[in-house]
């Protein structure tokens, strides 16, 4: 690991000015188990690390009906997992971070760093895109909000600029009718990181047995995570049964681009992708889980 220059900002303004002052080897830092596993490999060397610690009110989680979930960037995959307020009114998400990665990960990465990371095989990206979350960037004395479906652009490469720094990510308030889930499927159980994430969530009527609207994303099994449009506009107005998740699954298989690689093939993925599709829409609307 080469020498570098530890740098402390008070606000995200100064974090975002230091980054436009060095350039491309400049490095923001925030709860540091991607960066810093990175630098021990030589993978990176940055010249210099923007600590995110010192600036106030990144680790704050706050709610009120009309604006929805506020997250700091620097709140932990634990807190998310274990906060009151995201239990009780956001439970996919809740129990989508309480599997991340295992606890030593989950008590250290941040949810503002593992978005900024990039890594397709992670398990927040895909679950906070299906329930409509923004990212919230400060660019100097700029802000700017940016959907999480522009927010991921290619691998480890999200739509920031250099000198950009997020600074909180906001979820909608929920629907009243909405349901959602999260399925995240792993080759063994000794893997941390799934080789697929599946996010639902839906309007529902009918007692919940009639799709209104669906966001089906998958993520993990491609380069960003994806939203399946077909699938959600098969989904939609229908009262969904075991012949209408077989359908939905078939169109979620064809229509995804996934990765090949040592992991999985792309054939092997696709068929995962159906079975867990059809599992997690289950889920959603109370049907006994497919085969």
């Amino acid at each position: 690991m080469r020498n570098f220059e530890f740098l402390e900002p008070r606000s995200a303004g100064d974090a975002s000015r230091m980054l436009a002052d060095h350039g491309e080897t400049a490095r923001v830092l925030a709860g540091g188990t991607a960066l810093l596993l990175a630098m021990r490999q030589r993978l990176v060397a940055p010249s210099h690390l923007v600590s995110l610690g010192g600036v106030t009110g990144l680790d704050a989680i706050a709610y009120d009906d009309r604006n929805g979930l506020r997250v700091g960037a620097l709140v932990s995959i634990d807190d998310l997992a274990n906060h009151p307020v995201v239990e009780a009114k956001y439970p996919v998400l809740a129990g989508m971070a309480r599997h991340v990665a295992n606890p030593q990960i989950r008590n250290m990465a941040t949810i503002g760093g593992n978005l900024c990371h990039g890594d397709p095989a992670s398990d927040p990206p895909a679950c906070l895109l299906a329930l409509g979350a923004r990212a919230i960037a400060v660019r100097g004395s700029s802000t700017r909000e940016i959907a999480l479906e522009e927010f991921f652009t290619d691998y480890y490469e999200t739509a920031l600029a250099p000198d950009e720094v997020l600074t909180e990510i906001q979820v909608p308030p929920p629907a009243t009718d909405m349901g959602a889930a999260y399925t995240r499927f792993m080759k063994t159980p000794a893997e941390h990181r799934p080789l697929l994430g599946v996010a639902i969530a839906a309007r529902r009527a009918n007692g919940g047995t009639v799709c209104r609207e669906a966001r089906i994303v998958v993520g993990a099994s491609t380069p960003v995570p994806t939203r399946l449009h077909r699938a959600e506009a098969f989904l939609a107005g229908k009262t969904v049964t075991g012949e209408v998740l077989e359908e939905a699954g078939r169109l979620a298989a064809e229509e995804v681009a996934p990765l090949s690689d040592f992991r999985g093939s792309e054939e092997y993925r696709r068929e995962i992708v159906r079975v867990v599709v059809r599992r997690t829409a289950a889920a959603v609307f109370g049907l006994k889980a497919p085969e």
